[in-house]
């Protein structure tokens, strides 16, 4: 994309602000509500037939010589300005008039062209020659900005650099927050300080309902579209520099983005990167629930007056959990944490029954899935800052419920009990020398299959035709297996207190394991 002549105009108003043009004593006499025009040029000329040489955004500078003494040569002056485009005329009183003349006025202000005087004698040289450096400048500069940008963020993507590396890049040179919204004007990344980004945020649904997602002058946005397709939009919000700057800035922003998009580098879609972010935040405790509040809003999450329920998925297919959540009409965040589990937090209506619908949800999850799919749910959470403590009592729950058979759909607190606490407690060095004690014999022994049927007869509650069953062996097989685990470890498996003992320490032994 070029740099266009109006991007690095001068408006007439900064023309007239200028201290050299202080000396000529300007007033401006018609058009007052046009002075924003921009002025691509300045153009000394006392012919009555200018508007012939004119090409659009002049400011015209003339003393009105060959315009004395005819009404309508002045009337026709104005107007042909107004049909060339010209951004203002600049008259020098003294030489032809010793004030504006009426009818000139008149015109100018019929027309909207705005029409400055100059009270005191004004050398048109001074002025021509500070305007045009100016301009030059400005072109310059802003080609120069252009092409740094281009060049930064080019670098950037060609080193695989992921969406937030950009954005920061960009609210670098912005110095302001930077957002990057979908169609529905769905919050998917943010850049800049993070109190200017929250102050945003917690004003993103008003802001996002007015047209162009902008909210005055200093809002910039630039739509995201490659291939016939638009998909969002970039937002500097707040920008501080001058409007063309502003617009380059977005536009060089929005380039960068789509190129990052089309070249398909992220795993995940920046609607998914965007609920990870939050819900990786929320997680881990880093950063406050209160402060997530209004990135979880802008995301589209409804957070007022509704109750939040914390769900960890293991092994579950993350297309298809999407595809449940939009069938059962539950608004939600999902997202991939580690390891095959994800996480969702669903918002439900306060007179929604939570446990009914996330039964529900996970009844519905669980239909056709190849594996045993496990949905672990913490309690709900009326209140926001609960929802850190219930995401991670959930991921608590998924992982000590992992490789357990016969799991219920909804598997919470309760339903992992003494696997539960033996989780919680994997990393004391009591219970790990506890383990090693305890499956010493059997932890490095010559046949890797015993651990496994160990596993599985203490999990079904030491039933012999269950675990045979599901290791798809007859009983006497299963027998000799068990003779020689109970020899490995010096144990008889019968005995309550002994296997209660062994159990624990393999419980302890593969939570230590992951």
């Amino acid at each position: 994309m070029t740099v266009t002549a109006a991007e690095h105009a001068l408006s007439v108003r900064q023309i007239l602000a200028l201290e050299r043009i202080a000396a000529g004593d300007p007033e401006v006499v018609a058009g007052a509500g046009h002075l924003d025009r921009p002025v691509r040029w300045v153009h000394v000329a006392e012919a009555a037939d200018v508007g012939v040489m004119l090409s659009g955004g002049e400011m015209v500078l003339t003393t009105g010589v060959l315009l004395a003494g005819n009404t309508q040569v002045r009337t026709e002056y104005i107007k042909s300005l107004h049909r060339a485009e010209a951004a203002a005329v600049v008259l020098g009183l003294g030489r032809a008039f010793p004030s504006p003349p009426e009818d000139m006025r008149r015109a100018a202000e019929r027309y909207g062209l705005p029409m400055v005087v100059l009270h005191r004698p004004f050398p048109f040289a001074e002025l021509t020659e500070e305007v045009q450096s100016r301009l030059v400048r400005r072109k310059f500069a802003a080609v120069s900005l252009s092409e740094g940008i281009r060049t930064a963020l080019t670098g950037l993507i060609t080193a695989g650099a992921p969406l937030q590396r950009l954005l920061d890049e960009i609210a670098a040179h912005s110095g302001c927050p930077v957002v990057v919204a979908n169609l529905a004007h769905r919050v998917l990344a943010t850049a800049g300080e993070r109190s200017a980004v929250d102050d945003v945020l917690r004003d993103w649904e008003r802001i996002a309902r007015r047209a162009g997602c902008a909210d005055g002058a200093d809002w910039y946005r630039a739509d995201l579209d490659g291939r016939g397709e638009r998909w969002g939009s970039v937002v500097l919000c707040g920008y501080r520099g001058d409007g063309p700057t502003g617009r380059l800035l977005a536009e060089r922003a929005a380039e960068a983005l789509v190129l990052h998009r089309m070249l398909g580098g992220a795993a995940h879609t920046w609607e998914e990167q965007s609920a990870q972010s939050i819900l990786t935040d929320l997680v881990s405790g880093v950063v406050p629930a209160r402060q997530l509040l209004p990135r979880a809003r802008a995301a589209g999450l409804p957070v007022n007056r509704r109750t939040f329920v914390p769900l960890v998925v293991r092994d579950g297919d993350p297309a298809e959990l999407d595809r449940v959540l939009r069938l059962l009409g539950l608004s939600g965040l999902a997202a991939e944490l580690a390891d095959g589990a994800t996480a969702v937090l669903l918002s439900l209506a306060r007179d929604q029954a939570a446990g009914p619908l996330t039964e529900h949800f996970a009844t519905r999850l669980r239909t056709g899935a190849e594996e045993q799919v496990v949905v672990a749910a913490a309690e709900p959470c009326t209140g926001w800052d609960d929802v850190p403590a219930g995401l991670r009592e959930a991921l608590h729950i998924a992982q000590a419920a992992a490789g357990t058979p016969d799991v219920p759909p909804v598997v919470r607190l309760r339903d992992v009990r003494l696997r539960g606490l033996v989780r919680l407690l994997r990393d004391d060095p009591h219970v790990q020398a506890f383990a090693e004690r305890e499956l010493d014999g059997l932890l490095y022994a010559d046949d890797p299959g015993l651990l496994p049927v160990l596993r599985t007869y203490l999990a079904t509650g030491r039933n012999k035709s269950r675990t045979a069953q599901l290791h798809h062996m007859s009983r006497p097989a299963l027998y000799r297996r068990l003779e020689a685990i109970e020899s490995l470890l010096g144990l008889d498996l019968d005995d309550f207190e002994q296997a209660a003992s062994v159990h624990i320490a393999l419980l302890a032994h593969d939570a230590q394991r992951g």
